[in-house]
């Protein structure tokens, strides 16, 4: 591969602005970490503070300037780059003494690390000419992690210019990739999450910066989050006939996951990687044998070999033995460390209260909200300032919020330009509907409840770096939200950057809570919940609903049967783990009694 990998684990995106500067922070320990280039206010915020910091001069790139949004975007990530550089030489020119970046460096590394070994040898060196040439070659070895970026591909609004037209290539998310696509960064990657996006796809082809520059060498490779392989295979495709190779498939836990959490079919997280693990070759095959006409019709560089393909996995990994066991059973080559890293300020920008209030939290304060307004369920810490101010506003009778940003306006129910079901525009239109239809109490206060339970994230997302910062709020707004993964009631400390590493290392253990499932326990767990939820919402006339539910019951059904075959192979208490597999197959089938009555009553009435 192009790029020395140091760590065996990443950092991934989290919200808007929690790794918005994480390569700052991490990537010169060889870290590889993604920020989110999505909010472009956010980036100009942290462009003035990060010139001010390094003692740069500043110059605003100002509203409805030409192309404006792509270039915050590509100078901010230029910023960051040349920052990390320096950190780079200036750790690399550092002393070998307790404490220092460069002793860091090499003690944060994993303990079978060629580097970390060599490092280990120097200490023990006596001839003091070995130890010099041993030092010299340990600097000669540095290199600093990926800086990598995520665009959500939904999030993709239309911009206007001021006649109401629209802007050609100029919608968020394609104003963000091009901002990337014309930045410095090289041997880096742009992380597409949330599906399949012709738009943004087909703009990409587009931009000669994603093409191969030789076998498995890319300045910018593509990067899929997916949740299971048939979407890897139907965007692997889709991209592969434009000449533009996916060079990672990142799998992500379906509710087992920080911010929008995309429920599957049923099917766990296991027998996903399983099918990774054997469909490997045959998935590499089937996009070279697209990509190949396609990249020579283009010019670009074709090999007879395929481009190598990493697969990666991410969401709810808590434990040194959990990432061991996937990087070797299912043969990963990293694996994502997301939400303990919110408790890691030298990786994270979290600002104090909500830092608090996330090393306090337990299991019921991390709940699978309907706070996104884009209608998908969203991992939410309550208790936070963002929901104190939303659930203010609902009492006071003016609930939803200003609509700012306009990143998430998706719904044309009562408008014709799109607008946010978090506004309080929406929000007052669906309310007065809601009051003409007659309802029930019950179910006019069930449906309210979720009409207001939508939140503003356009900017609770970025505020914790806003007053991490100390810098303008937008719109003098403030409240924060915060989308932990479930994994966050078993972390309560809050660490440095080395006890973190040394944790997913095993060199210590951060778990303060020792009734801890499995990763795979609490995906089951997780996905029960979510079931039992689905099914309290069905009415009888709900039965096409039903029979969903009962596929998607039979495939966790599936799922335990193959984790139980599974059971010796996982490093944890096989019995344990078994009985407790058990136990979740008890609840399902008691829940497949219920659909399977309602699916017989509709059966017997045709």
């Amino acid at each position: 591969m192009q790029t020395t990998q140091m760590h065996t684990f990443h950092i991934p995106v989290m919200g808007l602005a929690y790794t918005v500067d994480t390569p700052i922070k991490v990537a010169r320990f060889g870290i590889d970490s993604v920020i989110s280039i999505i909010e472009d206010k956010l980036i100009e915020l942290m462009r003035k503070h990060y010139y001010h910091e390094s003692k740069r001069p500043y110059k605003e790139i100002r509203l409805g300037e030409p192309d404006y949004r792509a270039n915050r975007i590509t100078d901010y990530l230029n910023l960051v780059n040349t920052i990390v550089k320096e950190q780079v030489e200036k750790l690399r020119q550092s002393a070998f003494e307790t404490g220092s970046d460069i002793v860091k460096y090499f003690e944060m590394l994993p303990g079978k690390n060629v580097l970390r070994l060599a490092y280990e040898r120097m200490l023990a060196a006596d001839n003091d000419l070995e130890k010099e040439a041993m030092l010299k070659y340990l600097r000669s070895q540095i290199h600093p992690g990926k800086i990598d970026v995520n665009i959500m591909t939904k999030v993709d609004k239309n911009n206007y210019d001021k006649k109401g037209d629209i802007i050609a290539d100029s919608s968020d998310a394609v104003a963000a990739l091009r901002g990337y696509a014309n930045s410095n960064l090289t041997h880096s990657s742009i992380v597409f999450s949330a599906g399949l996006n012709p738009r943004l796809y087909n703009y990409l082809e587009k931009l000669a910066a994603f093409y191969a520059k030789g076998h498995g060498i890319f300045d910018k490779e593509v990067v899929i989050k997916v949740s299971d392989y048939r979407s890897a295979l139907i965007q692997g495709k889709y991209l592969a006939k434009k000449g533009i190779w996916v060079s990672e498939f990142r799998i992500e836990s379906g509710l087992n996951c920080g911010g929008h959490a995309f429920a599957t079919d049923g099917t766990l997280l296991g027998p996903i990687l399983e099918e990774f693990k054997t469909k490997k070759n045959e998935l590499t095959e089937a996009l070279h044998s697209l990509y190949q006409p396609a990249a020579r019709s283009k010019g670009i560089p074709t090999f007879e070999d395929p481009h190598p393909i990493r697969i990666t996995a991410q969401g709810g990994i808590g434990t040194f033995e959990e990432a061991s066991f996937l990087t070797a059973y299912y043969n990963l080559d990293s694996t994502g460390w997301g939400t303990p890293f919110l408790l890691c300020p030298e990786a994270t920008t979290v600002d104090a209260n909500t830092l608090r209030k996330l090393s306090e939290a337990g299991e019921k304060d991390i709940i699978l909200s309907k706070s996104s307004p884009l209608g998908i369920r969203f991992n939410y810490l309550k208790g936070t300032t963002a929901e104190t101010e939303r659930l203010s506003r609902v009492m006071k009778g003016k609930p939803g919020s200003p609509c700012t940003e306009k990143h998430l306006v998706s719904n044309t129910e009562f408008t014709a330009d799109p607008i946010c079901t978090a506004s309080h525009s929406y929000q007052k239109k669906k309310i007065e509907q809601l009051q003409s239809l007659n309802l029930s109490q019950d179910e006019y206060t069930k449906q309210f409840n979720d009409v207001v339970s939508r939140e503003c994230l356009c900017i609770g997302l970025i505020n914790s770096a806003i007053l991490k910062y100390q810098l303008p709020p937008i719109k003098k707004m403030e409240a924060v939200t915060i989308c932990p993964g479930p994994n966050l009631a078993y972390f309560s400390n809050v660490v440095t950057l080395k006890e973190m590493t040394d944790h997913i290392y095993g060199r210590t253990n951060l778990i303060a809570n020792k009734n801890r499932p499995h990763m795979f326990i609490k995906e089951l767990i997780l996905n029960i919940k979510y079931l039992e939820e689905q099914i309290l919402d069905l009415t009888d006339k709900d039965v096409k609903t039903a029979k969903d539910l009962l596929d998607f019951s039979k495939n966790l059904l599936k799922g335990i049967s193959y984790y139980r075959d599974l059971a010796l192979h996982i490093p944890s208490d096989a019995g344990q783990f078994k009985d407790q597999l058990t136990s979740g197959e008890n609840e399902i089938n008691s829940l497949i009694i219920k659909l399977e009555k309602m699916c017989s009553v509709d059966s017997a009435a045709k």
